[in-house]
């Protein structure tokens, strides 16, 4: 059966994002690679990763009492961007097709960690995400956001500019503690 085109990761894996298999799903390619990618678009104050917030995520859900399950997939909720990157929120709403290929994508990254996420789970990641999300668009935009803004984030984390090394490397240390039985 052909499988589409595909493209070579970070560990030269030849990963097939039109038809991926769980074996192709690498933690150094996931954090390799959303420690290299620009939050917001590349509209932030400085460069600030996908993985830099995806760690904030998963601190945040437990410092919110959250499962360990929950803080697993708050670090890994952006996972599918490591293989197709992401289109900004106003623009992916009318892009069905790209959504239907990250959906599919993000729910296996999900099962290959163990993730079978209920309902409830989903809602506490989102949660999470947009607490997340609001902080950063306080901190990080030149100007005030424009969009309504939260203050409930559990600390203040750290936004400033971090070497990318750093980052992945503390992404792969707390994936392995999450993993961990």
């Amino acid at each position: 059966m052909d499988r589409g085109n595909y493209m070579v990761t970070y560990t030269g894996t030849k990963f097939y994002p039109l038809d991926p298999r769980k074996e192709e799903i690498k933690d150094k390619d996931i954090s390799h690679s959303l420690s290299m990618l620009c939050r917001g678009n590349g509209h932030y104050k400085h460069f600030y990763s996908v993985a830099q917030h995806s760690i904030y995520c998963a601190r945040e859900a437990k410092s919110l009492g959250f499962s360990k399950r929950v803080q697993l997939a708050c670090l890994l909720h952006d996972g599918s961007e490591a293989y197709i990157s992401d289109i900004t929120r106003p623009v992916k709403a009318y892009l069905d097709s790209y959504r239907e290929i990250e959906d599919k994508l993000q729910s296996l990254i999900y099962r290959s960690y163990g993730l079978e996420l209920t309902k409830e789970e989903l809602s506490e990641m989102a949660k999470v995400d947009d607490i997340i999300l609001s902080y950063e668009l306080k901190n990080l935009l030149t100007t005030e956001s424009m969009l309504k803004t939260q203050d409930d984030v559990s600390t203040n984390y750290d936004l400033s500019l971090r070497d990318m090394k750093d980052v992945e490397e503390e992404f792969l240390r707390l994936l392995k503690e999450l993993t961990a039985e």
